[in-house]
């Protein structure tokens, strides 16, 4: 019998608490519409602050799963060997994390002897871990089919491999075969913009060209990709021929290329970069202790890169929020202790009634966290306006999440909280007797 007591007790005790937690929240919003221009006030500084914070959550995403899509297009165990390093590299010839006091030694890079045809030769046929290697060399032509002609097309002159190590889509057409390429066959692939401008509507499969002078047949066009500086293989505007024929053509011999190389499956990629790394050394003769004078770079060095630029960007968005934040929770502190001061009549009279003082900080605390949540609100309600009426280009995916939002939500109400914490309880400690006879 005791216990039913208890919690009928109880019950009523938690039914007094709802209502009077009801009343404070229908007060406070009574407060807020009867001081429009003070309300207004408050929420500029948490709604700037909200709005950089989530912002910056929005663009760091949005930056991250773009970077991350334009690596589709390079197989996910993937290195590349160049003169030059991604990133931090140690004597060792390893990528390491890039750190504050990161120093790119550009002016030693540059003395590296060039990434060669024979580099490319010696790999290939002596590398027991790679799956595929392809050799990349630029140069630029003049291009023209009828009457239509490109000036200073670039040209990529490629060894086979092409399809192994990147994931590139053809619109029509097909890629050049291995015979072609050991044949060096005056055969050639088109960036889509390049096929757009020669051809207009016209089918580009079959049509010859001519480079130089040169007759070329067209066998492939690469899929649009449009203009986005996350694609991390640019196809649009370039043209694509067997590298024994651009050797020829172009009369190269020690000029600088890229060599990309994919291993076997089973291979680990860490693996695969140390075998390639001895082949070079032992090739370039290079001796014990003897510095690298080229990179062997991984995909995570890049990552790597990006993952610091983000970090950055991070710091810096923080800083400007936090400014804005506090800003903003200033001002609300100060608002809500000049409500205080207004309503001391009637925070007196609410105790003379028997009001608890749980119930005095309710009302100021929902004030202060209503307020920010407001500001919060708008703010996040701007960045979705602007993301909606922004040029953004269709390659370049920007979404506010929900996640996001939730975040600036929360953080408004924190400062809320912080902000109304002090007003609320030096309301709350008022006298009954003092307040009501306050003036």
């Amino acid at each position: 019998m005791e216990s039913r007591a208890e919690n009928k007790k109880r019950a009523r005790g938690l039914k007094v608490v709802l209502i009077q937690l009801k009343e404070g929240v229908s007060f406070t919003i009574n407060e807020l519409k009867g001081n429009k221009f003070r309300t207004f006030l408050s929420l500029l500084g948490v709604s700037f602050g909200i709005f950089t914070i989530v912002a910056i959550f929005t663009a760091i995403d949005a930056l991250r799963s773009n970077v991350m899509r334009g690596f589709e297009s390079l197989s996910s165990n993937m290195i590349q060997v160049s003169k030059w390093p991604m990133g931090l590299e140690d004597e060792d010839g390893n990528n390491s994390i890039v750190t504050e006091n990161f120093e790119y030694r550009w002016w030693d890079y540059m003395k590296r002897p060039n990434i060669t045809y024979e580099d490319y030769k010696y790999l290939k046929e002596n590398s027991q871990k790679a799956k595929a290697l392809l050799y990349i060399s630029i140069g630029t032509a003049n291009m023209k089919y009828g009457r239509n002609s490109i000036s200073s097309a670039t040209i990529l002159c490629c060894t086979e491999g092409l399809g192994d190590v990147m994931n590139l889509e053809l619109e029509s057409g097909r890629l050049i075969t291995i015979s072609e390429y050991e044949s060096a066959a005056p055969v050639v692939l088109l960036g889509n913009n390049i096929a757009e401008t020669l051809f207009g509507g016209e089918d580009a499969i079959g049509k010859v060209v001519k480079l130089k002078g040169a007759d070329y047949s067209v066998v492939g066009v690469f899929a649009k990709q449009g203009e986005s500086l996350l694609n991390m293989v640019q196809t649009d505007g370039v043209a694509l021929i067997p590298f024994l024929n651009g050797r020829q053509f172009f009369n190269m011999r020690d000029t600088d290329g890229e060599l990309d190389i994919v291993g076997k499956e089973s291979v680990p990629t860490q693996e695969l970069a140390q075998e390639i790394k001895q082949l070079l050394r032992q090739f370039r003769r290079l001796r014990p202790g003897e510095k690298y004078n080229f990179s062997v770079n991984e995909l995570s060095a890049i990552e790597g890169l990006v993952e610091n630029l983000i970090g950055f960007i991070n710091n810096v968005g923080w800083i400007i929020a936090a400014f804005s934040l506090l800003i903003g929770g200033f001002g609300i502190a100060n608002i809500m202790f000049v409500s205080v001061k207004e309503r001391t009549n009637i925070i007196g009279i609410q105790k003379a009634l028997g009001a608890k003082r749980y119930f005095i900080m309710t009302q100021f605390l929902t004030e202060a966290v209503f307020l920010a949540v407001a500001g919060a609100l708008v703010g996040i309600a701007l960045i979705a306006f602007i993301i909606w009426i922004a040029p953004i280009p269709a390659e370049y995916q920007v979404a506010l999440s929900f996640s996001n939002t939730l975040k600036g939500i929360l953080i408004a109400s924190v400062i809320g909280v912080l902000s109304g914490i002090l007003p609320a309880w030096s309301a709350a400690r008022l006298n009954p007797v003092d307040a009501i006879n306050s003036k």
